[in-house]
């Protein structure tokens, strides 16, 4: 065997190293396909960059406003240290608002002005300011947002715009090459590169979760920026990283925002179906007892009376398999199908009863928590400025309530209105009005439904374990 001289052993090595690139993606298209690797990204961020805006909000924040969303608006949760905070050492002195200024991003949709950007960047701002890529500035106003999905959209008065397409979110694979670009900490048209890393997350940040994860740098001011594919189609849109890792961002999936999108651009509000039944994942042993091959459907732990389920026939006990002919194998199944379908649209419900199946045909209605009886006005405060939420245990124990304590939480104060005079804080649960126990919010829109004009309203409030307190207002 003969030996190479140490210069003739450098060109071999090399000519190696180069046919090894060049011959990588050939052998990989003859066994498994093309695969895409694109030689740098700036292309699709020249095409992409005059559709992505950067979003500019003030908004004036009341005592304690911060931490309240540190454990309500944040799927990652809070410590237990915050929780002092929640109430002032000082009962009778009112919190200060102050005025604070945040950033975001968002992606034109249409010629004429419509943004879409997520619900936390513009929620409860007093100013939104949006810049384009070429440094023109708008103000903006808000036409509809769904805090469910943390999606807003936003509009300005402008014309000729260039708008990004959306792209199908199930099409696209785990390992594609995606693209974020949005503003990270103000840097406006930042674009940066990874894949996708896994679909169908589930965060904790609500019942609607389906993120896309990606390793595509994200950071905060990315929020509501768009996430491309190599087309630049919109497959998703920037909402969430995880504190504690790096290189791990979500993305709202376009299918998913797509509907949302439409409805808000229509009616500025959001409306889901609505079924009527409390649900659990089918457990082995419930496989056993209801005879179904399989551990997957859904159990229905109860129906409610009166609504659509309860009025097409579904019973306590009955395991859900298929809607529509789609496979439900979790709760989450369910109640993303569900919501995703449309008020007053009948579904075909396959179910097993008995260890028999039944087809039963369910008209679905309205989800409570978006009827307009609820919430007294489109931004979700009452008439007196309060916006409420329905106390569970979880957030019983956050607050120091006793645990199955019935009541309506004090989430957010109005600005300037009767509310923010009276002394009630953030925190602070509701449980009568004019003598009549409030446990839900539908009751409390009843009960002030049922007063005439300048009648008397009296809301018997409790702080902490002991402390109760009365306010009075007139109703207008």
């Amino acid at each position: 065997m003969g030996y190479m001289k140490t210069g003739n052993i450098k060109n071999f090595l090399l000519a190696i190293i180069i046919t090894g690139f060049w011959v990588l993606p050939a052998m990989a298209a003859k066994n498994q396909g093309t695969i895409m690797v694109p030689a740098n990204f700036s292309q699709l961020a020249e095409q992409a960059k005059t559709g992505v805006v950067n979003i500019q909000t003030v908004k004036t924040i009341q005592g304690g406003g911060r931490v309240f969303q540190h454990f309500f608006g944040s799927p990652f949760g809070g410590g237990k240290e915050g929780m002092e905070r929640f109430f002032s050492p000082f009962p009778n002195q009112r919190p200060q608002s102050r005025k604070e200024k945040s950033l975001g991003s968002g992606f034109i949709i249409s010629k004429d002005g419509y943004i879409v950007t997520n619900n936390h960047v513009i929620q409860d701002a007093d100013q939104i300011k949006v810049i384009l890529h070429d440094d023109k500035e708008y103000d903006a106003q808000i036409i509809g947002s769904d805090p469910m999905t943390d999606l807003a959209l936003i509009k300005i008065d402008a014309k000729k715009l260039e708008p990004l397409k959306f792209g199908s979110s199930s099409n696209a694979k785990v390992g594609s090459w995606v693209v974020a670009i949005g503003s990270p900490f103000g840097l406006e048209q930042t674009v940066t590169a990874g894949i996708i890393s896994a679909k169908g997350r589930i965060i904790g940040s609500g019942p609607y979760d389906d993120f896309i994860q990606t390793d595509a740098s994200i950071n905060p001011g990315n929020s509501g920026g768009p996430l491309l594919n190599l087309e630049g189609e919109v497959i998703g849109i920037n909402t969430a990283i995880i504190k504690s890792g790096q290189g791990i961002g979500f993305a709202i999936p376009s299918d998913l925002a797509t509907g949302i999108i439409d409805q808000l651009t229509e009616s500025k509000q959001v409306s889901r179906g609505w079924m009527g039944v409390a649900i659990q994942n089918v457990t082995k042993e419930l496989a056993e007892y209801y005879g179904i091959k399989e551990t997957s459907g859904v159990y229905v732990a109860k129906v409610y009376e009166e609504n659509p389920a309860d009025r097409a026939g579904i019973k306590t006990g009955d395991v859900i398999v298929m809607i529509n002919g789609r496979r439900i194998n979790t709760s989450r199944d369910l109640t993303v199908t569900i919501a995703n379908l449309k008020v007053k649209e009948t579904i075909k419900v396959k179910l097993i009863r008995r260890g028999k199946e039944k087809i039963v045909a369910v008209t679905l209605g309205k989800r409570p928590d978006q009827n307009p009886e609820i919430l007294a006005t489109n931004d979700g405060y009452d008439t007196f400025g309060f916006m409420f939420k329905q106390v569970d245990d979880a957030i019983a124990q956050k607050l120091g309530y006793p645990v199955g304590i019935k009541g309506l939480i004090l989430t957010k104060i109005k600005p300037d209105s009767p509310a923010s005079r009276s002394g009630v804080r953030v925190g602070d649960l509701l449980i009568e009005l004019n003598h009549k126990k409030v446990a839900k919010a539908s009751e409390y829109q009843n009960y002030l439904g049922k007063l005439e004009k300048e009648d008397l309203v009296q809301l018997l409030f409790r702080r902490g374990n002991s402390h109760v307190f009365v306010v009075q207002f007139k109703k207008d």
